[in-house]
């Protein structure tokens, strides 16, 4: 196996555009992949941890920029993230342990393609964006437009996630994350879902939701948002969300849990942040 490692976006993209690697970011996904015998050993590696660059957190105005190389850790710990994205650092906080999270990187969550990715609820209710880099430029794509399948993504073999661009949670918007897992630590989510909403005058003026685990991908709520949109929070609003909710979703059972738990589930939780936030 031949490993690289990289100090700078030009390097790196030159080596992804001149031979098939695979990036190699805090391990925390790929070393037990390979360990286990699940995924075979790449015969090229580009190991990003000595960039620099992509372990910064900016504020660029009315959206946080990222480091695709960012650890959980520095989330948790960054004034930024505090102030303008609470439930992401909520999130990060429920990711393994703190030498996962010291490890861990959000750009190895967004790039990894689980539904069951922490991390992916908020920034799809936050509409975040992807910023992709590669020799032929930068582009950037809508994260609900990263995820083309059960982890698939539109990545190109010559690309790498540099960055994410998460917008500020506004001051009068409240958000809210939540994980149902077999245990309350170090477990993998059967339901995760972030949300958020502006509440004006009583009415539900902003809304955004994401939900993981309860489908091939994360996924945005549109149908349960668009119920919510305007309407004041009551029993009625409570029980039609909850319904919504249930229909929207579109999970499986597996090893970790039941279709009919985290339907059922799906639906309780936005339950829950109405009855909070009202």
């Amino acid at each position: 196996m031949k490993v690289y490692s990289p100090t700078s976006l030009q390097e790196a993209y030159e080596i992804l555009a001149s031979t098939e690697a695979k990036i190699l970011a805090g391990g925390t996904d790929l070393m037990v992949l390979w360990n286990s015998n699940v995924a075979k050993l790449p015969q090229v590696v580009v190991d990003i941890w000595r960039m620099k660059m992509l372990a910064q957190i900016d504020d660029e105005g009315e959206v946080l920029r990222i480091g695709a190389r960012c650890t959980y850790t520095q989330i948790i710990n960054n004034p930024l993230t505090k102030n303008f994205a609470p439930a992401l650092v909520d999130a990060a906080r429920t990711i393994g342990a703190v030498q996962i999270q010291n490890r861990g990187t959000i750009g190895g969550n967004v790039v990894n393609a689980s539904p069951a990715g922490d991390s992916l609820p908020v920034l799809v209710a936050f509409d975040a964006k992807v910023e992709i880099g590669s020799l032929r430029g930068v582009r950037t794509v809508a994260l609900e437009q990263f995820y083309t399948g059960y982890r698939k993504t539109v990545l190109a073999a010559d690309e790498m996630v540099t960055a994410i661009l998460l917008p500020k949670q506004r001051e009068d918007e409240v958000s809210k994350f939540y994980k149902i897992g077999t245990r309350a630590a170090q477990a993998i989510s059967k339901v995760v879902m972030a949300a958020r909403a502006v509440l004006q005058g009583g009415l539900i003026a902003a809304v955004g939701i994401g939900v993981g685990s309860v489908a091939p991908t994360v996924i945005r709520a549109k149908a349960t948002e668009g119920v919510m949109l305007g309407r004041q929070i009551d029993d009625e609003l409570v029980t039609a969300a909850r319904r919504t909710m249930m229909n929207e979703v579109k999970p499986i059972t597996d090893v970790r849990s039941t279709e009919f738990y985290r339907r059922t589930v799906s639906g309780n939780l936005v339950a829950k942040f109405l009855r909070e936030i009202v």
